[in-house]
């Protein structure tokens, strides 16, 4: 078996990243990301990166430290509302956008990893979505055709993992992160624990370790919480 664990996030990046490069980042708004790896490709240095990710993270976290550093270029996500810095530079033209609705994005994804160059779909139709793109009438109806997507490396973030890279995520962290495990040419998951071969339940196992070249277990998560939202107690 090749040894697919490295003993940090800066090492398991040394080799695969390069300016102008595309990546895939996992997670839902703050959760699920991989905060290590976002990090260590901030500390490379590679610049004009296109940037495949539901969101841009928030100012200073996330995808945001890069926007910080003026590291990508260019977004490819379905929401973007959480980031001041993202939206200056999105005015000011200093930064491309290619704006998906939220399924679409997860399917355009999907569809690059199982080797789909493209797709039709119903959503977007009549609306800026559809600006430029092959309009084709199915049964009556009209649908509009999306590209499959892939990147040269995907960072994504699992709860569990075994030396072989079996992938297990918890709860809303399975949002993105297990299609962009298979879209990407390189596949880097930092995991909070490393668990003994043939311990993972087969049947449990939400991303195959064939999808998964490279391996980091992380260390003290911040896991912040994008949005707090709470009620006001009732007097009593």
């Amino acid at each position: 078996m090749p040894n697919k664990l490295y003993p940090d996030a800066a090492t398991a990046l040394a080799g695969v990243v390069f300016d102008g490069m595309t990546i895939m980042s996992g997670g839902f708004g703050l959760c699920g990301i991989p905060e290590k790896l976002i990090a260590a490709l901030k500390d490379t240095g590679t610049k004009d990166i296109t940037a495949i990710s539901n969101n841009a993270g928030v100012d200073g976290f996330g995808l945001g430290i890069l926007l910080g550093t003026r590291q990508i270029s260019k977004m490819i996500a379905s929401y973007v509302g959480e980031n001041k810095e993202f939206e200056r530079q999105y005015l000011a033209r200093e930064l491309e956008l290619e704006f998906n609705p939220q399924g679409t994005l997860a399917e355009r994804i999907r569809a690059g990893g199982a080797g789909i160059p493209g797709f039709y779909t119903k959503t977007g139709v009549g609306t800026l979505v559809a600006e430029g793109k092959e309009h084709k009438d199915f049964g009556g109806e009209t649908y509009i055709m999306e590209t499959g997507l892939v990147a040269d490396v995907a960072l994504v973030k699992a709860w569990k993992a075994d030396p072989y890279g079996n992938l297990v995520y918890r709860k809303t962290a399975r949002n993105f992160n297990p299609m962009m495990a298979t879209a990407g040419k390189v596949t880097i998951a930092e995991v909070e624990e490393l668990v003994e071969a043939g311990s993972l339940d087969p049947d449990h196992i939400h991303t195959p370790g064939i999808y998964v070249q490279r391996l980091i277990v992380g260390q003290d998560y911040e896991k912040r919480i994008e949005q707090r939202t709470v009620r006001v107690r009732e007097s009593v």
